[in-house]
């Protein structure tokens, strides 16, 4: 009996020490570097975290964050700190931080990095996490089309976006309307005098591809609804999580639709592959030798949520053409 008593007590005390703090400390480390502002900010760093509040009830890890400034040189300090806790993988919010981990990736090539939503990092132990923006112009291009009035639309963005929109928003207008006009303007300073001048050239709904705040071009259609353009009232298409935009009561109708990347699913892929310890190894862009994950239709983080009553109204037809556009490429 003496000897049963011993036995659990050693039990015992080995179940303690695997509750102790450093059992703990063998928990995997996930290392995050926030973008600018951190939480909080309505956009990408808003969707790493809620991605991570779900992986943390799936998954047993340790979670260190940063939130950098913004500038350069804390840019790099701050993931240089991250990997000195023996991060199991330190993910970087954002492309503002691609140079950083350029650099660091070569002077650090025993550790596995991943950064949100930018393919530009031509390093093996660099997981880029991107989005199939093809797919997303699709279908914007689509309801556009179907929300139009007066049969002409526009898509505001960067000149890099040609392939966008000639492969994605073109095609999806086109698919929805045969007779719809589709144009595209790259923005040189103003988004809003580029939007400015397409409302005035008749087109009423636009699709903004642009990152940061869309409110200074919600602003310009919103005031171009109120001045008595009743007869063709304009609308927004806009992206999420890349652009962030305060709407009231009074001005969210003028939002017609929104694309939504799924930053927190593709957030909670990563930790599962990562935790599992395997990486996400895609050829995300074979030219430059950048490897990761495109996140499409399919994968369910390509999405669109319809605002305008005449887009819920042609939910159906919405439905099939994610369909179609499920089988855009990059």
């Amino acid at each position: 009996m003496k000897v049963r008593l011993a036995s659990l007590a050693l039990i015992s005390a080995l179940s303690l020490s695997m509750l102790s703090p450093a059992a703990h400390a063998q928990l995997p480390v996930i290392c995050l570097a926030y973008d600018t502002g951190g939480p909080g900010d309505s956009s990408f760093n808003d969707a790493a975290q809620a991605g991570l509040k779900v992986a943390a009830k799936k998954f047993e890890f340790t979670l260190e964050t940063t939130v950098t400034s913004g500038e350069a040189q804390d840019r790099i300090d701050r993931v240089t700190a991250l990997v000195k806790k023996n991060c199991t993988i330190v993910i970087a919010v954002g492309t503002g931080y691609a140079a950083t981990l350029k650099n660091l990736s070569q002077k650090y090539p025993e550790t596995q990095f991943a950064i949100l939503n930018d393919a530009s990092v031509d390093a093996l132990n660099v997981t880029s996490i991107v989005f199939a923006d093809v797919q997303g112009a699709y279908l914007a291009g689509y309801a556009a089309a179907l929300a139009s009035r007066t049969g002409k639309v526009a898509m505001v963005g960067y000149t890099s976006q040609k392939s966008i929109f000639e492969r994605g928003f073109l095609p999806g207008a086109k698919a929805a309307k045969r007779s719809i006009t589709a144009n595209i303007r790259y923005i040189s300073s103003s988004a809003s005098g580029t939007t400015s001048s397409l409302l005035r050239s008749g087109h009423d709904v636009i699709y903004l591809t642009t990152s940061g705040s869309a409110t200074d071009v919600f602003n310009v259609i919103a005031a171009a609804n109120k001045a008595g353009n009743a007869k063709r009232p304009s609308g927004i298409i806009t992206i999420e999580p890349d652009q962030f935009l305060s709407v009231d009561a009074a001005t969210k109708k003028f939002v017609l639709a929104t694309v939504v990347k799924r930053v927190d699913l593709a957030l909670i892929d990563l930790l599962t592959t990562t935790l599992a310890g395997s990486t996400l190894y895609d050829e995300v862009d074979g030219e430059l030798g950048v490897y990761g994950h495109r996140y499409d239709i399919n994968d369910k983080c390509i999405e669109i949520t319809l605002r305008a009553p005449a887009l819920i109204s042609a939910t159906s037809k919405i439905n099939a053409a994610s369909v179609a556009a499920s089988k855009l490429g990059a």
